[in-house]
């Protein structure tokens, strides 16, 4: 068996770990316990409250997830990699499969109960950017709002960190409209989220953020033309000049989000395990593949323009 294939099965091996802590979260200590938190599967879990049972979060989970596949595919042709199916199938298995072990809910009587409260939405917080984290390094996608997000970025000057503090804070307030929830049912759905996010920033080094790299190589050719055509990222060749030896060396310049460092030095480490890689905060990066400079300056029309510089 080859070194691609065993390598393959471990990351998908990864993904399923990670599907499974998602799953856990939100089937052994969310729904359990009558709480919720924002995302997709805060959505879902409303609608089993709302409808006392009748319909499912897992089952919903893979419903709304395939309309919205079928929606960013008709409105937006944006094809979604077989990791991103995998990840919504198994997690929405899993969520099953643990749904019908009473031993992995946190309930009075089961050996994962836990007596105070707020500690659950820390856990499952946790265990949840535990699970997204795995999934997201490894180039997964559980599909949900991340798919709106998408959709509103590529329509209106919305960045997908607004849209997501936006519709998160809209899921979680909903619940307070479901009969006998009350203000701290929201509050748990804030902490669960708030912990989410961090861990899952935690597990993918910031992937919202981005950062330069700095590659010392001899096989700097080989690199930039695999970073260019495998991952779609441009590539800076600058000369420099080590003062040591004073002897001119080529350096690769790149700016990538967080998220895909991981695959960039695996991808460098798998062509010269010697090459020597720094890397460094990129606290704004605007331009093509990265953010776009947005100063509030509307553009004039050809009037305005005339009258403003009459011939």
């Amino acid at each position: 068996m080859s070194s691609k294939v065993l390598k393959n099965i471990a990351e998908y091996a990864v993904l399923t770990l990670g599907c499974f802590i998602f799953a856990l979260a939100w089937e052994g200590f969310v729904i359990p316990n009558n709480m919720s938190s924002g995302g997709m599967m805060g959505i879902c879990t409303i609608i089993q409250y709302a409808t006392g049972g009748f319909l499912p979060a897992s089952a919903m989970y893979l419903v709304l997830n395939v309309i919205l596949l079928l929606f960013a595919f008709i409105a937006m042709g944006l094809g979604f990699g077989i990791r991103t199916i995998y990840c919504i199938g198994m997690s929405t298995v899993l969520m099953g499969a643990v749904e019908g072990i009473p031993f992995l809910h946190s309930v009075a009587g089961q050996f994962f109960y836990i007596k105070d409260p707020v500690l659950i939405p820390l856990i499952s917080g946790l265990l949840e950017g535990l699970g997204l984290g795995l999934v997201f390094k490894y180039q997964g996608s559980t599909g949900g709002t991340d798919i709106l997000a998408i959709f509103v970025n590529k329509h209106w000057p919305v960045s997908t960190g607004t849209f997501f503090l936006v519709s998160d804070f809209i899921i979680i307030t909903s619940i307070l409209f479901l009969p006998g929830k009350l203000f701290s049912d929201m509050l748990y759905g804030y902490i669960m989220m708030i912990v989410s996010s961090l861990m899952i920033d935690y597990i993918t080094v910031g992937s919202k953020s981005s950062v330069q790299v700095l590659v010392f190589s001899q096989r700097y050719e080989q690199i930039a033309d695999h970073i260019i055509n495998d991952l779609d990222r441009g590539v800076t060749l600058v000369q420099a000049k080590g003062w040591y030896s004073k002897s001119e060396k080529p350096v690769l310049l790149i700016v990538i989000r967080k998220k895909q460092l991981f695959e960039v030095t695996k991808l460098i480490k798998s062509i010269d395990s010697k090459a020597f890689v720094s890397v460094s905060q990129a606290s704004s990066v605007y331009g093509e593949g990265f953010e776009e400079i947005k100063v509030g300056i509307t553009k004039k029309t050809k009037n305005e323009t005339k009258n403003q510089n009459p011939a």
